[in-house]
């Protein structure tokens, strides 16, 4: 577990590793511009994608299912807010307990592919989540249960910066998820966050300022991070409120605790406690992926796959070797694409312009796209998937990296 308790710069870091982990803090700290474009040393380097990273929104996925059963506007809505707390440990401090600290995910190629599906008690739950811009880099990603009538889609990009030993990133981009059975919708913001533990060598993520949830049924979550705990005096502490759009006084329920461990949630008017969730002991389902030798050559784990094994043997040399291979071959691509005058065709999403669902829902939250620094609005494209499905297996195109 990574923290910020060490005896001086570079405590979590191996003593072979000192001299580059110092380098690389000193180049953080002069460069001017967007830090994901800065090469990590290799002890950082994730072996994972970060097109994989849309599956933390769903590994309990019962939870993600669980608003469609519920008749009460206002109940559907608290368990909205209860789902997407319960990602929140997934998406950012998971991979910190797995591998002991933060790592640098590889960055995804345009068109690059992650596929896979959850399969329990909830029923089949199915991913879909493509790169769909390279500059800037955005992933746009779906996520739905046909048995339950529950849809999330979602796209963002990050834009990362230096200050006082600490990286801080602001994601761009939004999620909607959405419940057949009543029609209804919910515009989720997406939070900012910085990765704190540097000067040690242990990156670790924090969450900060506020985001929201708004429905299409009248009723808004503001979640608010406490960083590094200042109410609480723990890390990853968070406070909800629940209430009627527009009427933020008239909390109708209040989650507060440790978006990593666990939160309680309380009834406010009567401060009774209707339930204690901990992300932590609730164990996630596993995503089933294709065996690599029945994955697109667009599929992230077979496209990284020799990259993966080298950064897993700590073989730098290798690679840099296979990096290289996929880089210089999409760079050959899209030289192609402006000689023939064309771009790229994403398989599964397109780029829209907003509806006036959309934009009511974002202007109650006051929320404003930044389509400019994601190359587009992004929407999960159906007539697309339609087509795909109706294509026999050989026809959907292996296309080269």
């Amino acid at each position: 577990m990574s923290s910020s308790n060490g005896n001086g710069e570079g405590a979590g870091v191996a003593a072979a590793n000192k001299g580059s982990w110092s380098s690389f803090l000193k180049s953080i700290a002069s460069f001017s511009g967007d830090l994901s474009s800065l090469t990590a040393p290799p002890f950082i380097l994730s072996s994972t994608s970060l097109v994989e990273y849309s599956s933390y929104w769903a590994e309990h996925p019962s939870v993600f299912v669980a608003p469609a059963s519920e008749s009460d506007a206002a109940k559907r809505a608290l368990l909205v807010l209860k789902w997407f707390l319960s990602t929140l440990k997934q998406q950012y401090s998971s991979r910190n307990e797995k591998l002991g600290s933060e790592k640098k995910p590889l960055n995804p190629f345009l068109g690059e592919l992650f596929l896979g599906k959850w399969e329990d008690e909830a029923g089949t739950t199915e991913l879909i989540s493509e790169q769909v811009s390279h500059h800037p880099p955005v992933t746009a990603y779906t996520i739905w249960n046909q048995e339950h009538g529950v849809r999330l889609q979602g796209y963002n990009g990050q834009k990362a910066s230096f200050s006082v030993r600490t990286i801080n990133v602001k994601q761009i981009g939004h999620a909607i998820y959405h419940i057949g059975a009543y029609n209804e919708d919910y515009l989720i913001t997406l939070p900012s966050l910085h990765i704190e533990g540097l000067v040690y060598g242990s990156p670790y993520v924090e969450l900060n300022s506020n985001t929201y949830i708004q429905s299409s049924s009248g009723y808004t979550s503001k979640i608010s991070y406490s960083g590094k705990g200042w109410v609480s005096g723990k890390k990853n502490s968070f406070t909800a409120t629940l209430y009627p759009e527009g009427k933020e006084k008239d909390i109708l329920y209040s989650v507060e605790g440790q978006w990593n461990d666990s939160f309680t949630i309380r009834d406010a008017k009567s401060k009774t406690e209707i339930e204690t969730y901990s992300p932590k002991a609730s164990q996630t389902t596993p995503l089933t992926i294709a065996p690599l030798d029945q994955q697109d050559n667009l599929e992230s784990r077979r496209a990284w796959h020799a990259v993966a094994e080298a950064i897993g043997k700590g073989d730098m040399e290798v690679t840099g070797t296979e990096k290289s291979k996929i880089e210089n071959a999409q760079r050959e691509l899209r030289k192609k694409e402006r000689e023939e005058g064309r771009e790229w065709e994403r398989r599964y999403f397109s780029g829209v312009e907003p509806d006036e669902k959309f934009k009511l829902l974002a202007g109650k939250l006051g929320y404003q796209l930044e389509a400019d620094k994601t190359g587009g609005v992004w929407r999960w494209d159906e007539a697309k998937y339609q087509t795909l499905l109706k294509m026999p297996p050989q026809a959907d195109s292996k296309t080269s990296t």
